[in-house]
């Protein structure tokens, strides 16, 4: 009889996922709609790629949330889909910007050593005001990776098929989008499925995104606005550094940057137990059974009293004789001394 409930629970966890999974690409359709139409009225400036990422994420959190209210009875659907403002989600974020910011770093020393990277800096302030908007529109790209790749779908289909199927199934599903993006090959493929098992990794032992959200803004954004190289193909999300990578393909990844490259597939190969290690402490905090009381309440006295009886008979104890308590006798005063005859003296007889 139990099975049954839970083979229908799985089936509706699976279901959920298809939803999800129809909606990202709806959500993903609407935001480039709403981008063109901005783009195309009176005010361009509204239609530029930040306005289509913030769109897009936004779609992609109202919408999930909305089905995680309506499917599933969330109170708290946002907080659910793994944003929640708990005690140190600042650190948490913190942790995994420094993490990818240090696998950003450990893919550009190779190629500074090796080959180089010719860098031009812009002093204007119009450039800096750029910078600021390049910073928020990876902060909304990456925002929208892991509401769609680690949100709402991907738990559903945790609940259906279990984790590690959740997670081996959503990195095949994340690298398929990546090889739409023109100049894709085999290494950005394979960097695109290690990536994704490092991030759901983090997710599933912080039972947040905090930690995946900084790791994979860190891994992006760093790349372009602190050496001005190209992230996926695109190298204009960068106005005031722009670098040019010198050294052979398998080195920078050329126009593609090094997300299609083999250095960053085996970096995230050694990162991929580092991300174990940095969120052990979060793991056994978020991750450790909650033990709960169980069963029904038992009086071990009673019981036990219970058993004697069973074991010697029952019987009533003899009430306690009555006892009384006398006064003390008061002590008698000690024998006075004969007093000597008139006249005479006492002595020796």
């Amino acid at each position: 009889m139990s099975e049954q409930p839970a083979a229908r629970s799985r089936m509706r966890a699976y279901l959920e996922f298809l939803v999800a999974i129809l909606y990202f690409f709806l959500a993903r359709g609407l935001a480039r709609h709403g981008a063109d139409v901005l783009a195309a009225g009176p005010w361009p400036a509204l239609g530029s790629p930040l306005a289509g990422q913030a769109m897009f994420a936004l779609f992609l959190l109202l919408g999930y949330a909305a089905m995680g209210f309506w499917f599933d009875r969330q109170l708290h659907p946002v907080s659910a889909q793994g944003f929640s403002l708990r005690a140190g989600w600042p650190r948490e974020a913190a942790l995994g910007l420094a993490t990818g910011w240090g696998l950003a770093v450990a893919c550009v020393l190779p190629m500074m050593l090796m080959g180089g990277i010719a860098m031009t800096v812009s002093a204007q302030f119009s450039s800096w005001t750029g910078f600021a908007a390049d910073a928020a529109f990876f902060a909304m790209a990456v925002l929208a990776e892991e509401v769609a790749f680690r949100g709402y779908g991907f738990q559903r289909f945790a609940d259906a098929v279990g984790p590690v199927g959740a997670v081996l199934v959503f990195a095949a599903y994340y690298a398929l989008v990546q090889a739409t993006i023109p100049g894709s090959g085999h290494a950005s493929i394979m960097v695109s499925v290690v990536l994704a098992l490092v991030l759901a990794t983090a997710y599933l032992r912080t039972r947040a995104l905090w930690v995946s959200w900084g790791l994979n803004f860190g891994w992006k954004a760093s790349r372009a606005l602190l050496f001005g190289l190209a992230v996926s193909g695109d190298g204009t999300h960068s106005s005031v550094v722009q670098g040019d990578p010198m050294g052979p393909f398998w080195l920078t990844g050329g126009a593609y940057g090094l997300d299609g490259t083999w250095i960053a597939f085996f970096a995230m190969l050694v990162l991929l137990p580092l991300v174990f290690r940095i969120t052990r402490d979060l793991d056994f905090k978020y991750n450790a059974p909650v033990l709960e009381p169980g069963g029904i309440p038992v009086d071990l006295d009673a019981a036990a009293r219970a058993q004697h009886e069973k074991a010697m008979g029952a019987h009533e104890s003899a009430a306690p004789a009555l006892v009384q308590i006398a006064a003390a006798p008061a002590p008698q005063p000690a024998a006075q001394t004969e007093k000597p005859a008139a006249g005479g003296a006492s002595g020796p007889q």
